[in-house]
């Protein structure tokens, strides 16, 4: 019996290391960054069998097999429907050049001109403002978020749908199933059933099928399209900041969404019939509004607004590109924000390139933040940037939850995308590329006035920061990757 129990040991001992030797290999030669690489043959190695286990959950970006036939089936269907828009006849602006090429060759979406924008920053007047625009609504209107929330506003927004309904417009709501799980967990749902609105749950989470599709990906895009004449998008979740995660000690959330009309709108409903096929297989692109025959004619000053849509089902690594392509080509200045800063080696190096080539490099974070990984993991940067020359703020008025990059003064990113790997390489995000002057002047006013509530960072005091705090930095830097 001693030897059985011996040769059943070491058969088990075999067996195991045979399944760690082949993940290992799996990770190897999958082309990824080497810090991801690195992190998780770390965890597979610290923690054996947890790691071998969290791999095979986690590692791989399975979309399950229904949603892989899906995007066969529509990702010819869109690049033909995206050929009907076309881009300005006029030369686009330095920084637009470059990023429509990119969207053209990856995507298939132009950047378009034409579109008027309205910066909006505070959460109460946003969603007051929704709310006209849904007792206006004649048609249809189509929102996708994250979080719903409920609770303040958001409720109202809730009564303007179910009347908008009861009206004759046609709602339809996608809602992120992990995300929007309170919103879910309410008598929210029953409601919108009983007004006949479409309401879908995106990417629900459910631990039986943890082995057949990722549990992790989210859909984190923000957007709303009424009657695809107006929309809206950016970094706002659909909750009223007075009543949302008030418990966690980082005060509001700090947001801004971009209320728009024009030519934009369309690839922005796009987007969302997308995503609505995505997770149910009905296609909605046949009730898009047949496009206006002047939709791509020439604009007098070329300024324009690229819609880009990333995450599942999309080109990889698009919306990093984009980030990076936009740092390279800053001369003068560059203001970054980001609620959850855990970059990239690349959009590190290129952050640090820039500093170090003279341009005016500045990047706020909020000083206090939700997620205590991060906040650590975002830490570990902090020392490389300052030596760098890179000018580093915390924000203190609350939850810093915009996302923007803003170059020279004259073109921004804005949208759902936070500066780490989850949103860079795995979420399904939106985000506008805008060369429009007047805009991002707005948005550099809004940008000042977040400077003049932040401290910035001494390189020289940072670096007499506690042992303990350098030790916690480097574990979570190591493990960044996964974050």
């Amino acid at each position: 019996m001693t030897a059985f129990y011996h040769w059943l040991t070491l058969a088990l001992v075999g067996f195991y290391w045979v399944i760690v030797a082949a993940v290992s290999l799996r990770i190897v030669l999958k082309r990824r960054p080497f810090g991801v690489s690195l992190a998780w043959l770390l965890l597979i190695y610290i923690i054996p069998l947890f790691g071998v286990i969290v791999y095979l959950l986690f590692g791989e970006i399975n979309i399950g097999r229904n949603r892989r036939k899906r995007v066969k089936v529509m990702t010819p269907q869109f690049r033909q429907w995206y050929q009907q828009l076309s881009s300005s006849g006029s030369p686009l602006g330095p920084l637009a050049r470059p990023i429509h090429e990119l969207s053209i060759r990856r995507l298939g979406i132009p950047a378009l001109c034409g579109n008027s924008m309205e910066l909006l920053e505070n959460c109460q007047g946003i969603l007051k403002r929704l709310i006209r625009d849904i007792e206006q609504a004649k048609d249809q209107i189509h929102l996708e978020f994250y979080i719903w929330h409920p609770g303040g506003l958001a409720d109202e927004v809730a009564e303007a749908l179910i009347d908008a309904q009861a009206r004759g417009v046609q709602v339809r709501v996608l809602l992120d199933g992990a995300g929007s799980r309170d919103f879910f967990a309410s008598n929210w749902p029953a409601k919108f059933n009983d007004a006949d609105i479409e309401l879908v749950k995106a990417l629900g989470v459910n631990p039986l099928r943890m082995f057949l599709r990722r549990m992790d990906l989210r859909q984190h895009r923000k957007i709303i399209v009424i009657d695809q004449k107006v929309a809206y998008t950016g970094s706002m979740n659909l909750v009223d900041s007075r009543h949302f995660k008030q418990s966690s000690g980082v005060g509001e959330w700090i947001d801004v969404m971009v209320r728009m009309t024009g030519p934009a709108v369309w690839p922005l409903y796009a987007q969302q019939c997308w995503d609505w096929q995505y997770e149910t297989g009905d296609s909605l692109l046949k009730e898009v509004t047949p496009l206006p025959e002047d939709l791509g004619a020439s604009c007098d000053n070329g300024h324009s607004v690229q819609v880009i849509p990333s995450g599942q089902g999309l080109p990889e690594n698009l919306i990093q590109q984009v980030l990076l392509s936009n740092i390279y080509h800053a001369r003068k200045s560059i203001i970054l924000t980001s609620p959850y800063f855990v970059p990239s080696e690349q959009l590190v190096d290129a952050l640090c390139t820039a500093a170090q080539s003279g341009v005016d490099v500045k990047v706020v974070v909020p000083d206090k933040n939700d997620s205590f990984m991060a906040e650590w993991a975002s830490r570990a940067f902090f020392a490389e940037l300052l030596r760098s020359g890179v000018k580093l703020y915390r924000f203190s008025g609350g939850l810093l939850h915009t996302k923007s990059l803003l170059i020279d003064d004259a073109h921004c990113i804005i949208g759902t995308v936070n500066l780490d790997i989850r949103s860079l390489l795995l979420n399904s995000e939106v985000s506008l590329a805008i060369d429009e002057p007047e805009f991002c002047q707005r948005l550099q006013q809004l940008l000042d006035g977040y400077l003049q509530q932040s401290h910035q960072l001494d390189g020289v005091r940072w670096k007499q920061r506690p042992v303990w705090q350098k030790l916690i930095e480097q574990f979570f830097y190591t493990f960044a990757p996964l974050l």
